[in-house]
């Protein structure tokens, strides 16, 4: 590769708007070159079939241990980028066993059952939002302590340690936040917590999903392992919490910023699911993307790309194709089919997807329903972006009403 590679992630130019280059890429270089924090090189790709062509593909994950893989961040071990991950099977049948293990507590049904529950949530915090006066910061306010008590409810974890989660969330999902030293002890701090919760759950079980997996680790049938099960609740924590907190954030504003889309919803407030489908297409701000290291061959877009090669999957860049989503460009509320590739695809597709749905739709119809006249109250040029992490974010969502 060459040594003049571009940096990535590529900078945006307002936080709500895309990289230039993700349109210039997919149309002339869909198999680009780039250089990532670590200085090492690696290859990103930017068009909705070759995206999904490897996301898809069971052979390769997202584990980056291997010799010669790119290491991603700018920390000295390369970051920890699925490292909540690391004592899961990466792949074959091991995974698919974590998988149904795992999604059975997760189902469409399952999520829609604790609806009426969040929506509880929501409203308390709305209540608080509105008792604290105007203007306030949605994201500090609503948008991310509501996916935190979700987590902490559904994983029998005390919400009170939320902050501690937030900050070891951080960490282990670092570009160049944060030193290696920080990292190691936050690592270190959550496996202790992480040991002592189970440890209580297995002396006095709950109606949690931690309790149950408690349970199947202490079996003797080998479906989980005691390092499976920290791996589990870790992974868990951070996915929860994390990148839901940001997409609420990231959807609101989205909506607010042109305020006919606001005055859509609230006039057809049946919209509210497909909205939410395109907040997660259109989205501009996710992050890193999907990481894969290719242990053999394959072609993609008319390129042999060898085994030992790092690819980024940039699932946004994907989103906004324009051989897959007509219009791709404009923010449609009422876009349907929208097979959008933010959750990923294949057999490593996010498994809490229907938790973030659930939560998303949720946390927006609520907002609708209690405060129709919310408004950005910074310009949307000023929204803070999150700087630093592998995922994408708003520091800050300054609204009133």
């Amino acid at each position: 590769m060459s040594s003049d590679l571009p940096e990535y992630p590529f900078p945006q130019p307002t936080a709500l708007e895309p990289p230039p280059e993700w349109a210039e890429l997919r149309a002339k270089c869909p198999v680009a070159e780039v250089r990532l924090a670590s200085g090492d090189p690696a290859l990103v790709l930017t068009r909705y079939q070759d995206v999904r062509q490897v996301l898809s593909d069971p052979r390769f994950t997202r584990q980056l241990d291997a010799d010669g893989a790119a290491r991603v961040t700018a920390n000295e071990s390369g970051g920890v980028f699925g490292a909540e991950q690391s004592d899961l099977p990466a792949a074959g049948d091991g995974h698919q066993r974590w998988r149904r293990l795992v999604g059975r507590y997760f189902t469409a049904k399952r999520m829609a059952a604790m609806q009426p529950r969040i929506a509880a949530m929501a409203d308390q915090l709305v209540d608080g939002m509105v008792a604290g006066g105007g203007p306030a910061d949605l994201v500090s306010a609503y948008a991310f302590p509501l996916p935190v008590w979700v987590i902490c409810d559904l994983l029998g974890v005390p919400d009170s340690d939320r902050n501690r989660f937030s900050y070891w969330s951080d960490t282990m999902l670092s570009l160049s936040r944060y030193k290696q030293d920080e990292i190691d002890a936050a690592m270190l701090e959550f496996g202790e917590f992480l040991w002592a919760h189970i440890e209580a759950k297995r002396a006095n079980p709950g109606d949690d999903l931690i309790s149950d997996l408690t349970a199947v680790a202490d079996a003797d049938d080998g479906q989980l392992s005691q390092l499976e099960l920290i791996g589990t609740a870790q992974g868990l924590l951070i996915a929860g919490h994390e990148t839901t907190a940001n997409m609420i954030g990231k959807m609101v504003a989205m909506l607010l910023a042109e305020r006919s889309r606001w005055e859509e919803l609230l006039a057809e407030p049946a919209l509210v699911r497909t909205a939410v489908e395109e907040a997660l297409r259109f989205d501009a701000n996710p992050g890193f993307g999907m990481p894969r290291y290719l242990t053999a061959e394959i072609e993609v877009a008319g390129t042999t790309l060898p085994a030992g090669t790092t690819v980024v999957n940039s699932m946004a860049a994907a989103n906004r194709d324009e051989k897959a989503f007509e219009n791709a460009a404009e923010m449609d509320l009422r876009r349907v089919p929208n097979a959008h590739l933010s959750f990923g695809a294949g057999p490593h597709s996010c498994i809490g997807q229907a938790l973030a749905r659930t939560e998303l739709q949720t946390a927006l119809t609520v907002l609708l329903n209690r405060l129709p006249e919310l408004r950005l109250a910074v310009p949307v040029e000023e929204l803070p972006r999150r700087e630093g992490l592998l995922i994408g974010g708003l520091d800050q969502v300054m609204v009133r009403w």
